[in-house]
């Protein structure tokens, strides 16, 4: 039996990148997998790949645009299958023409950014909890981002979302341990998908690579896995926890790319 054998997930923002690596994992160990999108077309087209590759997968409509899909795209799984077991809150985004640091952001565009990365987390797990309280519990697994661990020298609006992200995901595992709902969040590093690598120059991949231990940037699959691991039984006895997949990215020293540079010279 695979680990998720006949349990119901939403993935939210699943076609491409790190969502739609989510759900195919999930949909290979057994989930029914709803892909919560924007774009139902393309959100059908993989559907019906996880369908040929022996999977179940439907589709919801979730639009960042439209808050109250956040709640209502929950609301419709659990109208037609009962439940919701597994909810993936992959949706993130910020705007790097309004993004930087405290005196360059306007506060309307700081409150904006913010508002729209945490409100779809909130409302999804809202909807998603009150379903599962109901049902014997469920897990959460919001995709939050080692920006909201570490602080950075621009993208302020973005880092204090997914640092909420990662407090709130702390409250729900704090408030409903009780119910059987485990809520925990995967902190990406940097993330070699299509959206990144097209808008990443060489350079600052490059010198960006010297602060990662490992020494490369990530696959959509390292972060498919840990979902995994966080949606199923394997961690039933992991809740309110925050997951860095970033490759070491932020344990070393700050000297550590120094160093890096002295040994690459002999």
């Amino acid at each position: 039996m695979s680990l998720l054998t006949d349990k119901i997930a939403v993935v939210t923002s699943s076609t491409r990148g790190i969502g739609k690596a989510c759900a195919v994992r999930l949909a290979q160990e057994g989930a029914k997998v709803y892909l919560a999108v924007r774009r139902l077309e393309a959100g059908q087209a993989l559907a019906e790949e996880i369908a040929a590759a022996g999977g179940q997968a439907a589709v919801c409509y979730f639009d960042a645009s439209k808050p109250e899909t956040f709640r209502t795209c929950v609301e419709e799984v659990v109208a037609k299958e009962g439940r919701i077991d597994i909810l993936v809150n992959n949706y993130g985004a910020t705007d790097v023409r309004k993004d930087f640091d405290l005196l360059h952001t306007d506060a309307e565009d700081f409150l904006a950014i913010v508002n729209d990365n945490l409100r779809s987390v909130y409302d999804t797990c809202r909807a998603a909890v009150a379903s599962m309280v109901k049902t014997g519990g469920g897990s959460i697994v919001n995709i939050a981002s080692v920006g909201g661990k570490y602080p950075d020298m621009y993208r302020i609006s973005y880092g204090v979302a997914k640092a909420s992200i990662i407090f709130l995901s702390q409250n729900i595992a704090t408030q409903y341990a009780h119910a059987g709902v485990r809520c925990n969040c995967i902190l990406p590093g940097f993330i070699a998908t299509d959206a990144a690598m097209d808008n990443m120059s060489q350079e600052f991949l490059d010198t960006f690579l010297k602060t990662v231990p490992m020494g490369r940037a990530g696959q959509p699959g390292d972060i498919a896995d840990a979902c995994l691991y966080l949606a199923s039984p394997l961690s039933s006895f992991v809740t309110g926890e925050a997951l860095p997949v970033a490759g070491g990215f932020g344990m070393p020293s700050p000297m550590y790319s120094h160093y890096g540079d002295m040994k690459s010279k002999g």
